[in-house]
């Protein structure tokens, strides 16, 4: 192929288009790439085109801006505006068009100046709960102290305020009616009723209206522990008018002494509708549909306060600390101090966390369209430099106040887009934003065409839409036969098989000035070789460790088999004591394949083989006790051994346990030393009388006092409950009041005739 003709200046040539029998030189298909980004920092913005090319990294700013040079360094780069106050401009470039040529990456550059004295809007939301009554009386001086340091780095602040308690619902707040007028534990003491949201004072550089507004605050008081924080900073990050943010750097200062609701929990207070993700405050401040909607999921939070670009800061007490930590790694941009129990170090907490996310850059981007990828490359200056690792998104840290960062933002699109989309990359905490238009370029410019191309064999052609169209006599893609030299026979016998029969490049291939060009898979002279036909492991061509040539894998070194499945690694086969598959297997493909008799990974296991306790039993007790079969002659038949005594050891899974002759329970642990000899480690046994008659005759004496105890409970409860009859009966026995006077009914049953003849002796007779 001739030397490629010169490319204009500012235009890169552009990477193949087409599939591979079709492929496309660098001069054949111009991309024109053009950028246009924001020139300046205040005032109006300019407009400025520059050309690039598919596959090329795109400068800050510039008309012909070179791609990134060798070795890392960043090519020339439009600086940033202004560098102090409200209109200095931070991000460079702000606008800029790429078209993406579908499987090409490109690569934009990115630059950060992080400027000195940028605004900053604060906004603190304060737990009034009851436990932060404390809390409040610091809180009310805070605005001139918080002022005055907030205005050491910056001349644009402002501070605002709003509070929170809980839902207004059981079981999270009494609502019994005194409870919901004065929810605090004495009546005496200054209390509000509860609420779950309020609004209190608009984002002002008064630092007296702030103390003034704060000044008139009270606690409140709720039931449980955790609070409705979510329903606070959700409200804050969405009603933007009603607080006021400005378009300048956000903080959010939560403060609290408890963890908070998260979404699920408002079913305990019959709230099932999830939270709708708008603004709902009232004319007075108050959240007014807080008992509608359940709390805001973590996901909702973090999103609302991405949208917003506020940058929380959690300061807590160490009790919730590590709950709002855990919560930290899940919002981005976000830090986390340890409030001290009356928030007096409140005013350095927020200045150290300020500091820390003001010197974080953290490049982000918006939604992606289907088909398009995106990665960041950091460059950072410092100590904190990093270099051609790819992420998600872009961040540097301990970021100087006129330090210059540089992102490297790939960009690639794996199929066309219907039609353009903008790209929005942001410096979270920021309020500078790059617009990037993104087009995709799936065809050539094929209305103009070049006369006798270089690439058509030094000018036999003319080069159109990437194709070469032959002069009269010259054949083949490339123009490089000529028909006076080969017949149409000569043509297609390098095309056939020598007996001159079947078809064309054995019908995989095309005949191009008789040699064959084969299509897809196909290779070899005359396209007889398929090179996806080889053989498969679990579902892999060549297992993946391979190269498919001819219908046979060439396996990648280390690798055998028909199908590369095969490792010729053997650290798998290896055993504990160093041996191969135990000394009972050969490896194959990092697998022990057991002699018969064996079985196991390992090949370690039979169904006769004794364990390593039982193998070492008698040399452990004989060595460490004398005893045991081996006590005769242990130091021949275990010269093998080294037997120590371990006194208290920790016993576990690995230990043996077994019996002496003697029927004594001993402990020992198998090991081995660098010597290849056997260590046992023998625990000594606990000496002690033998308690045996105790424990029988204790046990028999137990027996009978147990049974004489169910004897005697027995007769007392008998004796108890003849008692209590007796003592009835004769209570009974007293309460009968029988009349003394004779019963009219009663007769008796002893009759007295009297006889009127009868007379006594001493009677006279008449």
């Amino acid at each position: 192929m001739g030397e490629s003709s010169p490319v204009p200046a500012g235009v890169l040539p552009a990477s193949p288009l087409l599939p591979e029998v079709h492929r496309l030189t660098p001069q054949l298909c111009m991309v024109q790439a053009t950028e246009l980004h924001r020139v300046g920092g205040g005032g109006g913005t300019a407009l400025r085109p520059t050309r690039g090319a598919a596959g090329s990294r795109l400068p800050a700013g510039g008309a012909g801006g070179a791609p990134r040079p060798a070795g890392g360094a960043a090519g020339p780069a439009a600086q940033p505006g202004a560098p102090r106050g409200e209109g200095a401009t931070q991000l460079a470039p702000q606008r800029v068009r790429i078209t993406l040529r579908p499987g090409e990456p490109q690569q934009l550059q990115v630059r950060f100046l992080r400027a000195e004295g940028y605004p900053v809007d604060l906004y603190y939301l304060m737990d009034l709960s009851y436990s932060m009554k404390d809390d409040l009386e610091r809180v009310r001086q805070l605005g001139h102290a918080l002022l005055v340091r907030l205005q050491e780095v910056t001349h644009s602040v402002r501070i605002g305020f709003g509070s929170f308690v809980d839902k207004t619902v059981l079981p999270f707040v009494s609502t019994v009616p005194s409870k919901l007028r004065h929810p605090c534990p004495t009546r005496l003491e200054r209390c509000q009723s509860p609420f779950s949201f309020h609004h209190v004072l608009s984002l002002t550089g008064d630092a007296q209206a702030f103390e003034r507004e704060v000044g008139r605050q009270s606690v409140s008081g709720n039931l449980d522990s955790p609070e409705g924080g979510f329903d606070a900073i959700l409200q804050a990050a969405l009603c933007q008018e009603q607080i006021g943010w400005r378009n300048v750097s956000r903080l959010l200062v939560f403060t609290s002494d408890d963890t908070f609701h998260t979404a699920g929990d408002g079913k305990l207070g019959g709230i099932f509708m999830p939270s709708d993700g708008h603004c709902h405050l009232d004319s007075n401040g108050l959240y007014s549909r807080s008992t509608e909607f359940d709390y805001p999921s973590v996901g909702q939070v973090a999103q609302a306060l991405s949208a917003a670009n506020i940058q929380p800061i959690f300061a807590v007490t160490s009790a919730a600390l590590p709950v709002y930590q855990e919560l930290s790694k899940l919002i981005p941009k976000s830090a986390v101090g340890e409030l001290s129990e009356d928030s007096s170090n409140v005013v350095q907490l927020i200045m150290d966390a300020y500091n820390s996310l003001s010197s974080t850059v953290t490049l982000e981007h918006s939604s992606l369209p289907p088909g398009v990828h995106i990665s960041y490359e950091s460059q950072c200056e410092g100590p904190e430099k990093t270099e051609g690792k790819a992420e998600d998104r872009g961040q540097c840290n301990h970021v100087q106040i006129n330090q210059t960062v540089t992102f490297w933002v790939s960009l690639q699109a794996t199929h066309c887009l219907p039609e353009p989309h903008l790209l929005r990359l942001r410096a979270l905490g920021f309020s500078e934003e790059l617009i990037v238009e993104l087009h995709t370029l799936c065809d050539c410019n094929c209305s103009d065409t070049q006369a006798q191309a270089p690439h058509c064999s030094d000018g036999q052609g003319h080069l159109q839409c990437g194709v070469c169209s032959c002069a009269p006599g010259r054949l083949g893609r490339l123009c490089e036969c000529s028909e006076a030299e080969l017949s149409s026979l000569d043509l297609e016998s390098g095309c056939r098989a020598p007996n001159g029969t079947g078809p064309l490049c054995s019908g995989k291939g095309q005949c191009q000035c008789g040699h064959c060009s084969c299509n897809g898979q196909s290779s070899g002279h005359l396209c007889e070789c398929d090179d996806a036909s080889c053989e498969r492991h679990e579902g892999i061509l060549c297992g993946g460790f391979g190269r498919c040539q001819c219908g046979v894998c060439h396996c990648h070194a280390n690798r055998t088999g028909r199908a590369c499945e095969c490792s010729g690694d053997m650290d798998s086969c290896i055993s504990p004591e160093g041996g191969l598959c135990s000394g009972h297997g050969r490896c194959k493909c990092n697998r022990c394949q057991c002699s018969d008799g064996y079985y196991g990974a390992l090949c370690d296991q039979c169904p006769g083989c004794k364990t390593p306790c039982e193998r070492h039993r008698d040399c452990a007790e004989c060595g460490a006790f004398g005893t045991g079969l081996l006590a005769t002659n242990c130091s021949t038949a275990c010269a093998h051994t080294n037997v120590t005594l371990v006194l208290a050891p920790i016993l576990d899974d690995g230990w043996c346990k077994e019996r002496t002759l003697d029927n004594h329970l001993f402990f020992f642990l198998v090991e081995d030393d660098a010597r290849g000899r056997v260590v046992l480690r023998v625990r000594p046994q606990e000496k002690g009388a033998d308690h045996t008659q105790a424990i029988v005759l204790g046990c028999v004496g137990g027996i009978v006092a147990v049974g004489l105890g169910l004897v005697l409970a027995y007769r007392l409860s008998v004796e108890i409950y003849d008692r209590r009859e007796y003592s009835r009966f004769e209570k009974e026995q007293q309460q009968l009041n029988w009349k003394q006077d004779s019963n009219p009914l009663y007769k008796s049953a002893i009759t007295t005739t009297i006889n009127p003849r009868f007379q006594e002796a001493d009677s006279p007779i008449l």
